[in-house]
């Protein structure tokens, strides 16, 4: 329970907190940035993975190859390591003075594949080593001192956030200052060479990994985009085939409700119970219909405007083809089996699975020929559209390129299965079967 004089202490914190300048608020931020990129777990295990292979040039190679260059930074940092060894050994000759300006350094270049961090405060720690083993040249960094903290500080720039490089940047600075006026032996400076080099390639690193992380921020986005789009596509889709298919439904209703309020006249002196159980089917069957037309319009478009006409089925191919051949494009039908009238959704939708087939045959393969073969079998009902390689310019296509996508909603509605994909002479092919069974051919012929 909060009294008086606990919420008094909280009260003077928050005016406190409040009442602070924008400029020791962005100092306190700083600091909180600097201990977090370089002193919190400055010496974690972060080894350096292997680099991807499916880059344009590495994708290319031979499998060992492929494997090798995976391994291309590791390799670059252990030939930075060897350089600054050598150039150690030809500058500061063998013995303790090897070890200070040679090995030390190479060991802080290797650090950075393991505990990138902690290399560079290594590095930055062994840099008056190099000069106290015996070099007289340029202060506070040797040659192989110099080449070693460009090195460090490149690779944990690469590997770090862009934040790290300017604190290594600004602490690099902070020490050679410090040497220079303090620690300074009469020798020349090369403090300015250092930060001006320093600067420049960290600069270069720190532009390209900003660019780099926001081509992956801009390729997520893509990402996130092409899926919402899929969605909202196939949701586009199912609400078109539930329009279509709501005059077939409502035929069928329709037929049950008017034949059950003529039934009881076709029976001379039908027993109450038959009355009553007729009504009833007429009344389930109205009901049934009117919420099947509610539930359409809520997915119903505000333009859309109810066909005229019955929905299309098989036998109105004839004229589908007719007009697609006065399109340009040249068709050949095929049936094989026993022709025997479908269920009115099964019709439909192999009507419009052709229907589409052949739109992008005529949108993608200018000039070239489609064939459609209708199997009718004892499961069910086999469709094929095949159509050759394109003859002409094929041009971008001003459509959305969801028609595969409707079809296979339309096949997976009715439990089928269908295949599109490419033919091996450049053509297209799409293959689709519905299953029907006996009984509803049966009722669809007796209806």
């Amino acid at each position: 329970m909060l009294t008086t004089a606990s919420v008094r202490p909280l009260t003077v914190l928050y005016v406190t907190e409040t009442n602070r300048s924008p400029e020791y608020r962005l100092a306190v931020g700083a600091l909180s940035g600097l201990r977090q990129d370089l002193f919190h777990d400055a010496f974690a295990y972060r080894p350096l993975p292997r680099r991807r292979t499916d880059g344009p040039i590495t994708r290319r190679l031979p499998g060992r190859l492929r494997d090798y260059a995976a391994w291309m930074p590791h390799a670059a940092v252990g030939a930075v390591a060897m350089f600054t060894l050598l150039l150690a050994y030809g500058g500061e000759g063998v013995g303790p003075a090897l070890v200070l300006s040679g090995f030390i350094p190479a060991a802080a270049v290797v650090m950075t594949l393991l505990r990138p961090v902690g290399a560079f405060w290594l590095s930055l720690a062994a840099t008056p080593l190099g000069v106290t083993s015996g070099y007289y040249g340029d202060w506070p960094w040797s040659p192989s001192g110099f080449v070693s903290h460009l090195a460090v500080m490149t690779v944990v720039a690469l590997r770090t956030r862009p934040r790290t490089a300017a604190w290594m940047w600004l602490l690099t600075a902070g020490y050679g200052l410090f040497a220079e006026v303090v620690l300074s032996r009469g020798m020349s400076s090369n403090v300015p060479e250092m930060l001006f080099v320093a600067a420049l390639v960290l600069l270069v690193v720190t532009v390209w990994q900003v660019r780099r992380e926001a081509k992956e921020e801009v390729a997520a986005q893509q990402t996130v985009t092409a899926v919402e789009r899929d969605k909202r596509t196939l949701l586009e889709e199912r609400t078109t085939i539930a329009r279509e298919l709501h005059d077939v439904v409502a035929h069928h209703m329709s037929v049950v409700a008017i034949q059950a309020e003529a039934a009881p006249y076709r029976v001379e002196n039908p027993p109450p119970e038959l009355e009553r159980a007729f009504a009833t089917i007429r009344e389930n069957a109205v009901a049934a219909l009117t919420e099947l037309r509610r539930i359409l319009g809520v997915v119903r478009a505000e333009d859309y405007q109810a066909p005229d006409a019955p929905q299309p089925v098989l036998g109105d191919l004839d004229s589908l083809l007719a007009n697609v051949r006065e399109a340009g494009l040249d068709t050949e039908k095929t049936i094989t089996g026993a022709v025997r009238t479908l269920p009115q959704g099964v019709e439909l939708s192999a009507y419009r699975i052709i229907q589409e087939a052949l739109s992008n045959a005529l949108r993608h393969a200018p000039g070239a020929t489609a064939k459609i073969e209708i199997s009718y079998v004892l499961g069910g009902l086999g469709l094929r559209v095949v159509n050759t390689a394109p003859r002409g310019l094929v041009k971008p296509s001003p459509g959305a390129g969801h028609g595969i996508t409707g079809m296979r909603e339309r096949v997976s509605m009715l439990a089928g299965e269908m295949t599109a994909q490419p033919t091996q002479d450049g053509g297209y092919e799409v293959t689709a079967f519905i299953p029907v069974a006996a009984a509803e051919t049966a009722s669809e012929e007796t209806s």
